[in-house]
């Protein structure tokens, strides 16, 4: 799903739909050509509600929705608007004698909740109903079913629109589209049309694969002319009881949004809210215009002349629009700075642009036939599974592992829908849970699957097979209980798997090693055919199975810490050599520096005693973030601007120290590197990368990002 960039076509569009809509209620061609204006206002200007519903669909609607809290602000700032909108049309409506009405109470709760209370105002419910829709489907379902649905309703309201002639005749039908109106007047509201653009919207989003300029302008000119086509066709026929919604509407908002993502220049982050109040307050204008118009004696110009009205009205609508618009905007930015956080304390950058450039690379290594497998264990190394996993799978990753069944549901809780295979062990009364969320399972030994079995429940499974690492894995000699796992009824094998221990090693004997337990994998397999048994999906290599055996062939490789683009220790030597680029980096703001007298110690324990008058930096991150404590007392250093620098003393649970005296211009606010993920920096001027850090803390890099993530947040670059 996009991060919000700056879509300055949309921005720019967003203003000209909102004259279009102004059009539509305002004819400015009629006098001067009929068709001209049934064209411009009844064909053309229709582009304009679909596609503020396909904007808002854009930034709201995605498979990858992690909660609801977009679609409950999206709630509460229109139903905020639609309120205050009812509100600010109420004198007209008593005007026009709304409210002298029969049975005001209902036809007042139909109005506010479908058709709303001034004739414009539709769009606001409309919008409500349309995004709640589409949320449910597209999180209920893949995107196809999802848009079958959406476009079911929609034929549904055009036989109640602008291809109501067809219907007519037809008594049953016709019946149906007269208690139909009742309730929905003519039928423009959330339920029937909104939804499908709001779901093109957030394909849009979720699928970023775009047409160039020149395919989606002439897809947008051919789709004008046909819905031109379509709509004289339909009027010269009568068959239009409300002329607004068209079948060739479809494929002009693709190819319109397709050409207008094109453009991703200045932020134009104005032209939002005031396109939204020249919408809500144009009405305004066009009763404004008319009593001008009375008063002045100027009905022939201001009123009569159709062109000379809209030009009126536009102006008038967008000048009064203006303040409304920057106060809304002054109103967010402020609230907007009150909720600025992520880089006051301690955080993460995750490059995701170094993600999927290692992905490729890593892909490209590989041989046509096969394909890459995204470990996301222990929340996507440290990384945030939510972010890695969305950008991979919109980057074509197909398969996932995890390692437990938790961590896979909350992938499919994500909007995830490709395979994910879980490589530990599942308690098997879980096994419901397993087929309910699509999960693949690891097969860790003979009594487990029996036991999976007799959970009468279809289970896809992998067969791990334990060549020489003696963990997991039926051992690669039992024949007889590898084969008799592919007649058991309720297992369905679709991959064989094991893991090398030492793949990571070209010390001679690790080398020997490894190629033992390949050969011990191929052994199996090649028993397998030899009674028949047709080999599902194979594949045995992890990240440094890949970098130090290439040679080998199967269908999946699974990468883990190449993905994230850092060894597990600085200076291992592997066979190739890819252009792999760090994906993480750890930042802290520096909140305090003392100074402290030659003599006084500082921390827990006293482990650090100042040798000179020394300044010191209070830095507040700790091993509660996953930096390790035996770090402490000089091991860890950090980069501030442009030096390295000692930790001082113990590292606590939420702070730690640095010796800045040797750096007089280090000062309060400053940005500390822990872990610098930043693409040949640490190469170039000793910033500390994360294999680094994790050898001096004795450890290796799998285990030291891993422990990221848990508390800090997460900036997305």
């Amino acid at each position: 799903m996009y991060k919000r960039k700056n879509f300055s076509g949309i921005d720019l569009f967003r203003l000209a739909a909102a004259f279009l809509v102004v059009a539509i209620h305002t004819s400015p061609l009629t006098t001067f050509s009929e068709t001209g204006d049934f064209i411009l206002t009844r064909v053309l200007a229709r582009l304009a509600v679909p596609f503020f519903f396909m904007t808002s669909g854009f930034f709201l609607i995605s498979r990858y929705a992690r909660d609801t809290d977009r679609l409950e602000h999206f709630f509460k700032k229109t139903g905020v608007i639609y309120v205050g909108a009812i509100l600010l049309y109420a004198p007209v409506n008593l005007y026009s004698g709304y409210f002298q009405q029969s049975l005001l109470v209902p036809n007042l709760l139909k109005d506010i909740l479908f058709n709303s209370t001034f004739y414009h105002l539709w769009y606001l419910p409309a919008a409500m109903t349309g995004a709640a829709l589409a949320w449910y489907l597209v999180r209920k379902y893949d995107w196809k079913r999802a848009l079958a649905t959406a476009f079911l309703l929609y034929g549904i309201g055009l036989f109640g629109d602008s291809y109501y002639g067809i219907i007519r005749p037809i008594p049953g039908i016709s019946a149906f589209y007269a208690h139909l109106f009742q309730l929905f007047d003519h039928t423009r509201n959330g339920l029937f049309f909104a939804p499908i653009f709001f779901l093109m919207g957030g394909l849009a989003a979720d699928h970023p694969h775009r047409l160039s300029v020149k395919v989606s302008l002439a897809g947008l000119g051919i789709s004008l002319a046909g819905m031109t086509l379509e709509g004289l066709i339909l009027h010269r026929l009568a068959f239009q009881r409300h002329d607004s919604m068209y079948l060739f509407l479809l494929p002009c908002m693709y190819f319109l949004f397709q050409f207008l993502l094109a453009f991703q220049g200045k932020s134009l982050a104005w032209l939002r809210p005031l396109s939204q109040w020249i919408y809500i307050l144009h009405p305004l204008g066009i009763i404004t215009v008319r009593l001008a118009a009375r008063l002045l004696h100027l009905q022939t110009v201001l009123v009569g002349n159709s062109l000379i009205h809209f030009l009126a009205v536009g102006i008038l609508s967008f000048t009064v629009s203006l303040i409304p618009a920057w106060l809304q905007i002054h109103f967010q930015k402020k609230r907007a700075d009150k909720k600025k956080a992520g880089t006051d304390r301690a955080w993460l950058e995750i490059d995701l642009k170094h993600l999927t450039h290692n992905a490729r690379i890593l892909q490209k290594l590989l041989p046509d036939s096969c394909q890459l497998m995204a470990v996301l264990k222990a929340n996507a190394y440290g990384h945030g599974d939510f972010a890695i996993a969305v950008c991979l799978e919109q980057a074509g990753i197909k398969n996932f592992a995890v390692a437990t069944i938790d961590e896979g549901i909350r992938l499919r809780h994500y909007g995830i829908r490709n395979d994910i295979l879980i490589l530990g062990y599942t308690d098997v009364g879980r096994a419901w849970e397993l087929k309910k969320y699509d999960l693949t399972q690891t097969l860790i030994d003979g009594e487990y699957t029996y036991a999976l079995n007799l959970q009468g429940i279809p289970i896809k499974a992998h067969l791990k097979i334990d060549t020489g690492m003696h963990r997991l894995g039926f051992d690669w000699n039992d024949m007889d209980g590898i084969r008799s796992v592919f007649s058991m009824k309720y297992i369905h094998v679709q991959g064989i798997y094991s893991h090398l221990s030492c793949a990571d090693s070209l010390d001679p004997s690790d080398v020997t090693f490894t190629r033992t337990q390949i050969r011990h994998f191929y052994q199996v397999t090649e028993g397998l055919e030899a009674v028949g048994i047709p080999l599902p999906k194979l594949h045995i290599q992890s990240s440094y199975g890949l970098l130090n055996a290439p040679d080998l062939h199967c269908d999946y490789v699974r990468a883990g810490i190449a993905l994230y683009g850092v060894p597990s220790l600085p200076g291992l030597s592997t066979v190739l050599h890819p252009d792999l680029r760090p994906v993480l980096t750890l930042k802290a703001r520096i909140i305090l520096i003392r100074q402290v007298d030659k003599g006084a110690q500082i921390g827990y324990g006293r482990c650090f005693t100042a040798e000179r008058e020394s300044r010191i930096a209070i830095v507040p991150v700790g091993y509660g973030d996953g930096y390790p404590r035996n770090l402490s007392c000089g091991r860890g250093k950090v980069w501030v601007k442009g030096q390295l620098l000692p930790v001082a003393g113990r590292i606590c649970m939420d702070q730690l120290a640095v010796d800045v005296t040797d750096a007089p211009e280090v000062a309060v606010g400053d940005v500390v590197t822990l872990i610098d993920g930043h693409f040949h920096g640490s190469a170039a001027d000793g910033a500390p990368c994360a294999p680094s850090v994790a050898a001096s803390s004795g450890s290796i890099t799998n285990e030291l990002l891993c422990r990221m993530g848990s508390r800090l947040p997460v900036i997305i670059r």
